[in-house]
């Protein structure tokens, strides 16, 4: 019923969630600046470099997938750029865009990165689940982001290999 207060299993799972949504990123966030060098943010943008066809995307693109503004986006790539992890070259389609085209220095640190931030969320998220509960949380969470974005352009593609 619109309007009306949050039940008590509402509010309790609602504050729950928000303290997972407010402490998760900036756990991973330490871990990986503090193993990799990089921000959580970074790391997303460049997994999402990784997994593109020829490496590549768009600027306008990457920031609809990151959730991100453009100015946010183009000063994290010029820091990954001056870093030698990315590089900007002009669309072919497009004169007036953008794409940002991971190096094989970007995807060397990918590489690198991955298993210690993959451990980082086993430890904060998947070692605390049984199976059931990863089952639970995938098919929650996938509900939830229907609702969000019903038609998925704000996510980046999922692997099923991979996640």
């Amino acid at each position: 019923m619109k309007g009306s207060w949050l039940s008590p299993p509402e509010r309790a799972a609602w504050v729950r969630l928000i303290a997972v949504l407010e402490l998760l990123p900036g756990a991973l966030d330490s871990q990986l600046r503090r193993d990799a060098g990089l921000t959580h943010f970074d790391y997303s943008v460049l997994a999402i470099l990784s997994a593109a066809p020829e490496r590549t995307v768009r600027m306008t693109e990457l920031a609809t997938h990151t959730s991100s503004t453009l100015p946010r986006l183009s000063n994290v790539v010029k820091r990954l750029v001056d870093r030698g992890l990315a590089e900007r070259i002009p669309c072919p389609t497009d004169r007036r865009a953008t794409d940002v085209r991971l190096t094989a220095a970007g995807r060397e640190k990918m590489v690198a990165s991955a298993p210690g931030h993959v451990d980082a969320v086993r430890e904060y998220v998947f070692d605390a689940l049984t199976p059931e509960q990863v089952d639970r949380l995938s098919e929650i969470a996938g509900v939830v982001l229907e609702r969000l974005d019903p038609t998925g352009a704000k996510r980046p593609p999922i692997d099923p290999g991979t996640g």
